[in-house]
């Protein structure tokens, strides 16, 4: 049974000067934790840091912090800090990312990524101990670099992954694994490769929500996000391997003429309905238990904004999660 109900901040049209409310709000409503994204909005740390402050009651996450666009000392020390901050309540996620955020955006050559995430990894965890780290990893090289603050309370580290090779990495040298854009049906291909795992192995998946009972506008929505990330190489690999070919095929040749409505208008409803939780409140939780019983142990919700909370305000927003937060009975 999952006691974990996680949610993903900052929260989209709320200023970080106001989120000590939301934090708060959170708690509250039963979330356990709340976890970051870095993409291209607020970085992973700092609205991790300020909970960490606000509200002592919620466990941190990064998801993620992405293995290129920073240093590796650099990340350890970002870890340790937050570590530091929150003793024995953060867990940093690292990922790979995309060829956008660490080439286009960060100026990064994305080259690797399986390698650099395994060797990442493997610094993170005798740098985060306090080690004197001092090796060849092989996509990098660490010469005597030792944290001044190493944590009390080192993090744990999980593995963002999509198929095999890196699924069976995170079973075999992380504590966890966090998984993105799957269906609650498909967690149980993902965990298949996990097997190797140990005992308190976590895994935490990034659920996208999109809470109204307006159909029309979700699946719209939907429409343009599954178009923007599922054009991603390693995303359309990942729903390859998760037998989605057919069902994407016509969307991705589109895309690939550079036909963008021809590309949207090829996502059917019920790939949308599949990918993108949405309906009322009710209906909405409900959906993300499901991720639970298939084995997720940290759902963690990803709003999409609506009309709706868009003018209500912070009010919206603070009875939205009160709705949203974890069933009276979780899914055992």
């Amino acid at each position: 049974m999952s006691m974990r109900w996680g949610m993903t901040v900052p929260l989209s049209g709320v200023p970080l000067t106001d989120h000590a409310a939301v934090y708060r709000a959170l708690a509250d409503a039963g979330f356990t934790d709340a976890w970051s994204s870095e993409v291209a909005g607020s970085d992973a740390f700092t609205p991790l840091t300020l909970a960490a402050a606000w509200e002592p009651r919620l466990r941190l996450g990064t998801a993620v912090a992405p293995v290129f666009t920073r240093g590796p000392g650099l990340l350890a020390m970002s870890a340790a800090a937050v570590a530091e901050t929150a003793p024995g309540r953060f867990q940093l996620g690292i990922g790979a990312s995309s060829p956008v955020v660490v080439g286009d955006w960060n100026a990064v050559a994305f080259r690797e990524p399986y390698a650099r995430s395994r060797d990442m990894l493997r610094f993170l965890r005798s740098a985060l101990a306090g080690d004197v780290v001092d090796r060849e990893f092989g996509t990098f090289a660490v010469r005597r670099f030792r944290l001044e603050r190493t944590p009390a309370t080192p993090p744990p580290i999980m593995l963002a992954a999509l198929r095999p090779q890196m699924l069976r990495l995170a079973a075999t040298e992380a504590d966890g694994v966090i998984l993105n854009w799957l269906s609650a049906a498909d967690v149980t291909t993902a965990l298949a490769e996990t097997s190797a795992a140990g005992p308190g192995f976590e895994v935490a998946a990034r659920i996208f929500v999109c809470p109204t009972d307006d159909a029309g506008y979700a699946r719209k929505v939907a429409r343009r996000m599954i178009a923007a990330y599922l054009t991603v190489p390693a995303y359309a690999a990942f729903h390859r391997w998760l037998g989605r070919g057919p069902a994407l095929t016509a969307m991705w040749d589109a895309w690939a003429a550079g036909d963008r409505r021809a590309a949207l208008d090829a996502i059917g409803d019920e790939l949308v309905d599949e990918l993108v939780v949405h309906g009322t409140p009710e209906v909405c939780r409900e959906r993300v238990s499901q991720y639970v019983t298939a084995g997720v142990t940290v759902p963690v919700m990803a709003l999409v904004s609506t009309p709706d909370l868009e003018r209500g305000g912070a009010d919206a927003w603070k009875e939205l999660l009160t709705e949203l937060g974890p069933p009276a009975n979780p899914p055992a």
